[in-house]
């Protein structure tokens, strides 16, 4: 059963490696990370984010599993161009309850893959292209809170010290590998 990986897990910190095979067990996986998220009310999430060490992720916007007709999935993405900025509040289910101002590409162009191995591209502007540089960057080891500003990164330090705490409680508990096993078993999926 999959479940979102809070930080300090390892995986966070991972760069995936891409997708060699569309299948059966890939698109199960998929469905559970939609189902997860919209468990979570977020709006995407990264393989990474539930412990794959793999290049895809899923988006709906509405964060509404009524809404299933809007759901994207990107598989092996890369961004082939990149407009103006403007920044935007962000959040991110790996670190609940945390939110900071970020700098983003106000437009992108996204080539990946869909579901069934066909290339696609996106134009995407304001909050799809947010919500795919987001993903991409957890497909990278990339995390909101490397590009905050300092004031609100020292802001965050007791909430991130609570999260370290449980990680290494969980782990202390058995109830999660150390971080060398961790990054062992990302290395050998």
């Amino acid at each position: 059963m999959l479940k979102v990986v809070k930080h300090p897990h390892p995986a966070l910190r991972y760069e995936s490696r891409p997708v060699s095979r569309i299948d059966d067990a890939l698109r199960t996986t998929i469905a559970e990370m939609f189902e997860l998220m919209y468990e979570h009310r977020g709006i995407g999430l990264a393989a990474n984010q539930v412990a794959i060490p793999y290049r895809f992720f899923v988006l709906n916007l509405t964060a509404d599993r009524e809404r299933r007709g809007e759901e994207l999935v990107f598989i092996n993405p890369e961004i082939v161009k990149r407009h103006s900025t403007f920044e935007g509040e962000e959040g991110c289910l790996s670190f609940p309850g945390l939110y900071g101002e970020v700098r983003r590409a106000r437009k992108i162009k996204v080539q990946a893959y869909n579901l069934r191995g066909e290339p696609i591209e996106v134009e995407a502007e304001d909050l799809l292209s947010r919500a795919i540089q987001h993903e991409l960057d957890h497909l990278a080891g990339k995390l909101f809170i490397d590009y905050l500003d300092p004031a609100t990164l020292k802001s965050f330090q007791e909430k991130l010290r609570d999260f370290e705490r449980e990680h290494r409680a969980a782990q202390t508990e058995g109830a999660l590998p150390s971080d060398a096993e961790l990054k062992r078993l990302l290395d050998e999926a």
